[in-house]
């Protein structure tokens, strides 16, 4: 018989962090615990704002399967009770982190994914170019992502990249252009030596991107759920963002990597920002992608004990004590 206990926690940021259309203060996250044979395993999901998903929504679906969750329900027989969202997440990720105590192996173990090491972007928000470039300066990793709207693109882009000429840079527009914008901004990315461009046009608005040839590679995140709709994506993009709480957990992020790979796709792996407890399972698809996007707890005022290190880009691996 498993105790399970679910809860809701806040985590504000350091600051104001805006991208297109939505500006975020604080992180509000989904926390399970499962304690099953003196062992915990836990998980931590984060709603999906641009699907109206909000932490009471999770709260109330992860209670629907806690009897079912006492009983000894498992990851697979999860992906059919409940629907991709943060509170999936949080279970499945629980559910991984009990069975790696329980079996006594690694996470690597049981994914067979093999670890490397792991640089991640450090992201910046939206603000002024001037605002902007100060930020990138103070940044200590080698890769930037950088937010953008569709106001004043060239002008914040060159301002970064005069303050940091060297970075590896890639933008995220967060479905804030319009496919005209793309076009045009696409070559001028191009020329500043921008890795990639996430997600140009909004969810359900890109079926142009099926006629466009882009001179950089363009990554769909908002668009691209789970495996689901990577059929789709596959026709529009040439990378995919693989979230947690997008696909609603590990067991559906290692499927869609997979998938992906067979179509020759290119990953990158995000996240909804959170505690480091969500960036840890996040970490196992890292290896398999080209792009790592693990920074959500760099921009909150506090972590979780045997958080993870970010310094100089460099993701430390999850401490056991923090999961799996």
């Amino acid at each position: 018989m498993r105790k399970v206990t679910i809860s809701v926690e806040d985590w504000p940021t350091k600051q104001s962090f805006t991208i297109t259309g939505h500006t975020f203060t604080e992180a509000k996250v989904l926390v399970v615990t499962l304690e099953q044979d003196g062992v915990i395993g836990r998980g931590e999901g984060t709603g999906i704002y641009y699907l109206n998903e909000t932490v009471d929504d999770l709260f109330t679906q992860a209670n629907r399967v806690v009897g079912e969750l006492e009983s000894g329900l498992s990851r697979q027989s999860l992906q059919m009770r409940l629907p991709r969202s943060g509170a999936r997440n949080a279970i499945d990720c629980a559910l991984w982190d009990l069975e790696t105590k329980l079996s006594n192996k690694t996470i690597w173990q049981l994914t067979g994914v093999e670890p490397t090491e792991v640089v991640t972007v450090n992201t910046i928000g939206i603000d002024t170019p001037e605002a902007m470039a100060k930020q990138a300066l103070s940044l200590d990793t080698p890769k930037i992502k950088v937010k953008l709207d569709g106001q004043n693109v060239i002008e914040r882009l060159e301002a970064i990249r005069k303050a940091r000429p060297e970075a590896e840079i890639v933008v995220d527009a967060n479905q804030g252009w319009t496919f005209e914008q793309l076009m045009a901004l696409a070559p001028v990315c191009k020329a500043m030596g921008i890795t990639m461009i996430e997600q140009p046009l909004p969810r359900g608005e890109d079926s142009a991107l099926e006629h466009y040839v882009a001179p950089l590679p363009l990554c769909a995140d908002e668009s691209c759920l789970d495996t689901t709709e990577l059929e789709q994506a596959s026709r529009r993009y040439q990378m995919i963002n693989i979230k947690l709480d997008k696909t609603g957990g590990l067991t559906e992020a290692l499927k869609l990597a997979r998938q992906a790979h067979e179509k020759g796709l290119g990953l990158m792996v995000g996240n909804m920002l959170g505690s480091s407890l969500a960036m840890a399972p996040a970490f196992v698809i890292a290896p398999l992608c080209q792009l790592a996007d693990l920074d959500g707890p760099i921009l909150l005022q506090g972590d979780r004990e045997s958080a993870m290190d970010f310094t100089g880009g460099i993701v430390t691996m999850p401490h056991p004590g923090l999961w799996g």
